[in-house]
């Protein structure tokens, strides 16, 4: 990466945290996983894992990763192109490639790691970076509400949490419209409404490769073990899991995924037994956690070392960034 001069805005050490805080969110994903396999047949989970095409889940596997870091990064690239900095698309790649390591404890810890470096290595304020960042959390919003109206048609009726997101939503773009000065003049906030409408409906339709892919592979794996869950219900409740599995809970949504799918999709799974049909919903998102853990821990490493070398610290010059909007 070719770093942009300009002034950067160094923002003070986070104070370190307990150890307990740190392991936290270990614990409550370990307790959610014995909350699941306490009410499951463990040998009924042992034959839908014998069972599985061990070579084809991990093939697909790698395919998902890759695909998702790919459309990750064409969508995000333009976001920041237009409010940060003029940035390589390969150069991002490699660096949000690399955020994979620090997104095992949490989705939104990988973003920070993204949107740190960023600021970095281009001399662009933390904050602004950071808003930029919330423009691409803004984007994941409107891609819910389309999936959200394909859940309604597909199921003929109302979704609550659709109306939930319409609600926020609608609130957002009223705010955005009117432009308070204590709101749009801050530097958090600023690339939000600088992109406007416009820009927010661009950033949706440059989302929406990464949400399909996304969507894809939280519903797809499920067939590896005879698990068809049919399209409406996949549009009306893998969204819950994609957004659950990112709350700072559980170290990448450990527990949470499998709770939440054995909540929504029991009714889809094999066996003549509640315990049966949670031994196959168990199998399939143990087994799909770990094989997407294993391609993006090994993915992650391997591009850190690419990535490290790349980030360079801002020249101290009194020029502000250009950023073509």
């Amino acid at each position: 990466m070719t770093p942009v001069p300009s002034a950067a805005l160094n923002a003070p050490a986070a104070p370190p945290q307990p150890w307990w805080r740190r392991l936290l969110p270990f614990a409550i994903g370990l307790g959610l996983i014995a909350f699941v396999f306490g009410r499951l047949d463990l040998r009924t989970f042992v034959a839908h894992l014998r069972t599985v095409n061990v070579p084809a889940i991990v093939l697909f596997g790698v395919a998902f990763v890759l695909a998702l870091l790919t459309a990750d990064s064409f969508a995000t690239v333009i976001i920041y192109r237009r409010s940060v900095a003029p940035i390589r698309f390969r150069d991002f790649w490699v660096l949000r490639g690399a955020s994979y390591l620090p997104s095992m404890l949490n989705h939104h810890v990988g973003q920070a790691f993204v949107t740190y470096f960023l600021s970095r290595t281009y001399g662009v304020s933390l904050l602004r970076v950071a808003g930029a960042t919330l423009l691409v959390y803004a984007s994941w919003m409107g891609c819910l509400l389309i999936i959200g109206s394909v859940a309604i048609v597909l199921n003929k009726g109302d979704v609550l949490w659709v109306v939930a997101v319409l609600g926020v939503g609608v609130l957002y773009l009223i705010v955005l419209a009117l432009r308070p000065a204590a709101l749009s003049r801050t530097k958090l906030l600023a690339p939000l409404f600088e992109a406007g409408v416009s820009g927010h409906l661009l950033a949706l339709v440059v989302r929406l490769p990464h949400f399909v892919v996304l969507f894809l592979g939280t519903w797809l794996p499920f067939r590896f073990f005879a698990i068809d869950i049919p399209p409406g219900a996949a549009a009306a409740y893998v969204p819950i899991i994609m957004v659950a599995v990112t709350l700072p809970i559980t170290p990448q949504g450990i527990g949470t995924r499998d709770t939440a799918s054995a909540f929504f999709f029991e009714k889809f799974a094999p066996g003549g037994t509640h315990d049966e049909r949670l031994a196959a919903i168990a199998a399939a998102t143990l087994s799909w956690g770990v094989v997407f853990t294993v391609v993006e821990a090994l993915l992650g490493i391997l591009l850190l070392r690419r990535a490290m070398p790349q980030i360079e610290p801002p020249r101290e010059l009194d020029t502000r960034v250009e950023v073509k909007l």
